[in-house]
């Protein structure tokens, strides 16, 4: 079948044509697809839905959902994970190694505590007032577990390695949950110097300024200043196997007085978002119970706009390493 058109060869025949043909194709949007041969085999072509969520802009609510729903509708909104930005660490790395600055650091954030351990000490005994001094004591150390689990929390899930101040930390994290068993390997003054300094920096000011005879403040001081700084120490025990580990720590993991490599294991299993806390590790139940953590980041996200690390899933930086390096280290982080 063969058909011919001829077309007046004038102005208004020719408009009168373009707009039939232009109306002719909105209505068969199928007539503009190239033809294909009639004989010619369509190769299967695969198809890949994307599902789509539609979130509410920061600083902005859906009425329609509650503060949960929100929550999950944009957790469940994936983004591509930002590519790997640590490095491996071997057992004979230099990054492994303490410097004299590390050395240095932690015998300033020590010496800052035992100043203020021996005033609450001469000034209880001066006193006679024990039994407030070991009050504050005790409210150092629970309130140093809650801090530790705050701040793991947060170099964990923002900022990067060129964050300012915070960036080796958060490197040396996200590196961590990569290579977990590389802390174990850490020299003592390497794990502890930043927290040493953090420590020396907040503390010695205290020494210097509160009256001696101030028991209870120097208590707190030393108690709270003492397991900040060395809750990098009961980490790397908590990825230890407890054969090697000193028979004392042991006996204090299992009594709950310092973080268990047991309840530490959930913090390194998806969806890494609990479990924060390093020291004893009391406020993990609690905090994770009432999802605190969870809250903190909705009000980051509708405030500034800036989604955890948590929420993209698991990616390289967060995901263990499972091949380790070759010398057994990966089966230290699921041997108890």
């Amino acid at each position: 079948l063969s058909l011919s058109l001829s077309v007046v060869s004038s102005p208004r025949s020719t408009t009168m044509y373009a707009i039939t043909t232009r109306w002719h194709l909105l209505r068969h949007p199928h007539h503009m697809q190239p033809r294909r041969p009639h004989d010619a085999l369509q190769a299967p072509t695969a198809t890949t839905t994307i599902p789509t969520v539609t979130t509410t802009p920061p600083g902005r609510r859906n009425p329609d959902l509650n503060t949960a729903e929100r929550y999950h509708a944009l957790r469940a909104t994936s983004l591509p994970p930002p590519a790997a930005t640590t490095t491996k660490h071997t057992a004979d790395g230099e990054s492994l190694r303490s410097t004299w600055a590390h050395r240095a650091w932690v015998a300033a954030g020590c010496a800052s505590v035992l100043v203020s351990l021996a005033k609450s000490v001469a000034a209880a005994c001066e006193s006679g007032a024990v039994l407030e001094p070991l009050v504050a004591a005790v409210v150092g150390y629970v309130l140093a577990d809650l801090g530790t689990g705050v701040y793991h929390w947060g170099i964990d899930n923002y900022g990067t390695p060129s964050t300012p101040v915070f960036g080796s930390q958060i490197e040396a994290f996200q590196g961590h949950h990569r290579w977990p068993w590389t802390i174990t390997r850490r020299q003592f003054a390497n794990n502890l110097h930043a927290l040493g300094r953090a420590v020396a920096l907040a503390v010695l000011p205290l020494d210097l300024v509160v009256p001696g005879d101030a028991a209870a403040l120097h208590a707190f001081a030393a108690a709270c200043g003492g397991c900040v700084m060395f809750s990098q120490q009961f980490h790397a025990w908590a990825h230890g196997t407890r054969s090697r580990l000193p028979p004392l720590v042991v006996a204090l993991q299992d009594a709950g007085v310092l973080v268990s490599p047991r309840a530490h294991a959930a913090h390194h299993r998806p969806p890494y978002s609990g479990n924060y806390c390093i020291v004893s590790g009391a406020w993990n139940g609690f905090l994770d119970e009432h999802r605190v953590f969870e809250a903190m980041e909705m009000v980051v996200f509708f405030r500034f706009g800036v989604r955890p690390r948590s929420w993209s899933g698991p990616e390289l930086a967060w995901t263990e390493d499972a091949g380790g390096d070759g010398t057994g280290g990966a089966s230290q982080v699921v041997q108890r």
